[in-house]
């Protein structure tokens, strides 16, 4: 097996694989949604360091243009100007 990180020692890679081998299916996805929890989080601080005079509403229709794209957000979410 060929290494996925090259600053972690291959033991404790070995080692972190063999813990998410063993993780119920409740544990993972729970790791899966802080993970996208945690991706949500630094795309919005981007978005604001971006934009730093954005309200909120405009902030999360960014972040759903990034997340959805921009023809799909404007299809759940209607115009920018509609974001709330």
């Amino acid at each position: 097996m060929t290494a996925l990180y090259t600053d972690t020692h291959p033991k404790m890679e070995a080692l972190q694989i063999e813990l998410w081998r063993q993780a119920s299916p409740t544990k993972k996805m729970n790791m899966l949604a802080q993970l996208n929890a945690s991706a949500r989080t630094l795309a919005l601080t981007g978005l604001r360091a971006q934009y730093p005079d954005a309200t909120e509403a405009e902030l999360r229709r960014k972040l759903a243009d990034l997340l959805l794209g921009e023809e799909l957000a404007q299809k759940v979410y209607g115009g920018a100007a509609n974001a709330e």
